[in-house]
């Protein structure tokens, strides 16, 4: 027996972040959006616990017991007093270190199909306090559609939106690590008084709205910044979408993917066209959201 579950990628629409605490985490606001590329999680019972992965740039994916996708199996599978003997198969579609939470959307994948394949009849409260002991951004890939992150991004209030939302995104010839964004964060904001994280009530009212010209005036991305800093090519990639009439451009969350709100489909259509030529990145994909999170199909 066997169970799939298809998970969706997130981009940040506002990311505001606040100075580092003692125990090394930032507190956020955190503005989630699910879009949708998809990976697909799919959990066979077998003799002991290994993960494959297949898709674009699978070979960056680790196999072993770092993977997010084996420690949710770990941490659910010693909850219930029982072995964590699965197979975990990642069919891969989100960009691999791209800044839109692959690694976190596997292991809330794993998380759901272990519960669904064990039976363990674990709470949505107890999942998603899993969710968090796995990483900042799990828990929203276990919910999906829109939420606010605030904590270190693990404590979710669920958004209304009301519309969907065209994006095109464009990835980079290199990853990025987010340990390493943060840090330069840090390192340009010494000596400086930072903030602390807020959400934006603009973006707020226009993702309720489903106004799109509404939401380009109001996203952010605090590392943004950081990000440029330590892939200062991004800017290029930046600047060519909005030459082709993006409303709005930003690094989507830690890089280095960057994102462009389109005004609709068609729109978007010919944004990612004109980035694909534009030389300024490796590939580029196009996907609306609000979608849901984690599912079992």
């Amino acid at each position: 027996m066997s169970v799939t579950v298809r998970v969706p990628a997130k981009v940040n629409v506002q990311l505001a972040v606040g100075a580092a605490r003692p125990d090394g985490f930032h507190d956020l606001a955190n503005v989630f959006l699910a879009v949708g590329l998809y990976d697909e999680v799919t959990v066979t019972g077998a003799d002991e616990l290994r993960v494959t992965c297949a898709g674009p740039d699978a070979g960056q994916v680790p196999l072993d017991r770092t993977n997010l996708a084996a420690r949710a199996a770990l941490v659910l599978a010693e909850r219930y007093g029982r072995d964590a003997d699965v197979h975990i198969h990642i069919a891969k579609d989100i960009p691999v270190a791209g800044g839109m939470a692959g690694g976190s959307a596997d292991g809330a994948g794993a998380l759901l199909a272990c519960d669904a394949l064990w039976g363990t009849g674990a709470s949505r409260e107890e999942l998603l306090d899993i969710c968090a002991e796995l990483g900042s951004d799990v828990p929203f890939s276990l919910v999906g559609g829109a939420a606010l992150g605030t904590g270190r991004g693990e404590r979710l209030t669920e958004l209304e939106v009301g519309g969907t939302f065209h994006w095109v995104f464009a990835m980079a010839s290199r990853g990025l690590s987010t340990p390493a964004v943060f840090r330069e964060f840090d390192r340009l904001g010494e000596g400086s008084e930072i903030p602390e994280p807020v959400a934006s009530q603009e973006l707020l009212d226009a993702l309720a709205k489903g106004d799109a010209d509404a939401l380009a005036a109001a996203v952010s991305n605090d590392l943004q910044p950081a990000a440029l800093s330590l892939f200062p090519e991004l800017a290029d990639t930046l600047a060519a979408g909005r030459a082709a009439g993006a409303l709005a451009s930003l690094v989507s969350g830690s890089g280095p993917t960057t994102a462009f709100l389109a005004r609709d489909a068609e729109a978007a259509d010919g944004i990612a066209d004109a980035l694909r030529a534009s030389g300024t990145c490796r590939t580029v994909r196009a996907a609306a959201g609000p979608v849901p999170g984690a599912t079992v199909v």
